[in-house]
């Protein structure tokens, strides 16, 4: 559905940009059509630009503190922002119109196979590069695509399911890593409330809201009412979610975040207690899965074989 909803959207800009360039031909005087596209395409980048500026700010209105360690200057803030424009017009504009994944064939003590739970408002597509990056490892993987977009996240635990029963039979494993980013990670903790960690070695979270985000706030569907902060803290369901979980339950996830996230407000909330947690800086909320830095935290963290126990954060700086 998001896919189809994308390409309505990247109509609906190209009409735009023809209107934009047709209005600087007969009523600003631009002689030149070449000039006039290029005119319109600058004004439409200008407009993602300003939409990816604003959930900076009321990220960072409303955000943790930032520690010394992870602060950024002019130039990594530059990086910061850039960069995050960069992934949300990637994903948006190709990467989501078109998801498809890498293929990989099983390679014996390449580990186990990975089901990807994409976050809000997006599909499988999201996943292209770290697939790219699983394929080269000969790791199998699958990507499910969450239906309806605005739905309530334990109507996604069966899809969930399906696609994990799916993947074992497919491998011949018995077990699976589930990589989850944002509102994915809360999907994965709900399967694993209902369904047990039996057929789960692993949960890999990133830019993952735990206890909320107040942008949430501000977005449409039951999901992301159950994703808010009212008052500051996390919704009743959050609070319900949380209050499921056993420390065994909690030392099956490694929860991989970013101090400059621009979606997950307070950043904080990603830091789940008694779960590995890996901070990065200078990294925004959609570009976390393409971030060089995280892909390859991702593989390390998917190809590890034996329990570790869980270390302090350790800095990664932009």
């Amino acid at each position: 559905m998001i896919a189809r909803i994308l390409k309505w959207l990247m109509l609906l800009q190209v009409l735009a940009v023809l209107g934009v360039a047709y209005l600087a031909m007969h009523a600003w005087g631009v002689a030149s059509p070449l000039l006039a596209v290029l005119l319109a395409l600058a004004t439409l980048l200008a407009v993602r630009a300003l939409v990816v500026a604003r959930n900076f700010w009321e990220s960072r209105r409303l955000g943790s503190p930032v520690p010394p360690e992870y602060q950024l200057g002019a130039m990594g803030a530059a990086r910061l922002f850039s960069g995050e424009l960069r992934a949300t017009l990637w994903t948006s504009s190709w990467g989501m119109l078109r998801p498809r994944l890498h293929a990989a064939d099983s390679i014996p003590g390449q580990g186990l196979p990975v089901l990807l739970v994409h976050g809000y408002v997006c599909n499988g597509g999201y996943w292209t590069k770290l697939s790219g990056q699983l394929a080269r490892a000969g790791i199998v993987h699958k990507a499910i695509d969450l239906e309806p977009i605005n739905g309530d996240i334990e109507a996604f635990v069966p899809q969930v399911e399906q696609a994990i029963t799916e993947l074992c039979t497919r491998t011949g494993s018995d077990r699976v890593i589930l990589v989850a980013h944002s509102m994915g990670g809360l999907v994965a903790r709900a399967w694993l409330r209902r369904h047990g960690a039996a057929r789960v070695a692993r949960i890999i979270t990133i830019g993952t809201p735990h206890h909320g985000t107040a942008l949430a706030n501000l977005a449409a569907g039951t999901n992301a009412r159950q994703m808010s902060r009212i008052d500051g803290a996390p919704s009743g369901w959050l609070a319900q979610l949380a209050a499921s979980e056993t420390a065994e339950t909690r030392a099956l996830i490694t929860s991989i975040y970013s101090h400059h996230d621009n979606i997950v407000a307070p950043q904080a909330s990603a830091q789940l207690p008694g779960a590995r947690n890996l901070a990065f800086g200078g990294i925004g909320h959609v570009a976390l899965a393409s971030d060089a830095r995280v892909l390859r935290q991702l593989l390390e963290e998917i190809t590890i074989k034996n329990e570790v126990a869980q270390p302090p954060s350790t800095p990664h700086f932009a």
